[in-house]
């Protein structure tokens, strides 16, 4: 469970307000792969139909190749190769998208995990006939997403998130929706029992937010519980 508050872009209004961000996530493993899930409830008290009591959540499943064949596929740097299925939601928006895509996994020094995944955004609403913003053009992204634990004394800490980025692509307006690189990294200190309790920040840079041409830095404050 994630809390986290700062001063989030509206990119439609271009305006910024604090924002409180409850994010539930889940990872696991399966006989075959993994799963990850998060759904971000985002509240920001001013009623201008941008984060009033919103939800918007990713799901993946992976189907690890080393897994499946039963024989280790790793070799120097590469620790396995997956493919996975994905979705992403947005309630307020009435968006829908399907991820189809394809992993690496890397085996390098000090990573708890690395990876790099390529995939497809398809839509999978109706666009304008169905209530839904213009259905977009599939596109082709990048996501490399990683947690890289480290102690400072007696103080242990990690650097975890993702970085993706999207190429343009337009929609069924004929719009041009432009590239965009959305970058989450967070540096947490564990302050309570082992992996249970984290403080820290968080950094999101999002260029070109939403399909518009506004860019958002920002630093969030940050509380992690992990059960």
């Amino acid at each position: 469970m994630h809390f986290q508050y700062g001063s989030i872009t509206n990119p439609f209004a271009e305006t910024s307000t604090g924002t409180v961000v409850l994010t539930l996530q889940h990872a696991s493993f399966w006989r075959f792969g993994d799963n990850f899930f998060f759904v971000d409830l985002m509240e920001d008290g001013v009623g201008d139909g941008f984060n009033d009591k919103d939800a918007y959540g990713e799901w993946y499943s992976n189907l690890s190749l080393r897994k499946l064949g039963g024989r280790d596929l790793g070799f120097g740097p590469f620790a396995d190769f997956g493919i996975f299925a994905g979705v992403a939601f947005g309630a307020d928006a009435n968006v829908l998208q399907w991820l189809p895509g394809a992993r690496i996994a890397w085996n390098l020094p000090g990573f708890v995990f690395l990876n790099t995944d390529f995939m497809m955004a398809v839509d999978g609403t109706d666009g304008l006939d169905g209530g839904s913003p213009p259905e977009r053009d599939s596109r082709f992204g990048i996501d490399i997403n990683g947690l890289f634990p480290f102690d400072l004394g007696s103080q242990s800490f990690s650097i975890t998130g993702h970085a993706e980025y999207f190429v343009a692509t337009t929609d069924e307006l004929g719009n041009d929706v432009p590239a965009s690189i959305l970058a989450q990294p967070q540096l947490r200190w564990d302050i309570g029992a082992e992996n249970g309790l984290f403080v820290g920040i968080e950094y999101q840079y999002w260029s070109n937010k939403l399909g518009t041409e506004v860019s958002e830095s920002v630093v969030q404050a940050l509380g992690v519980w992990q059960f």
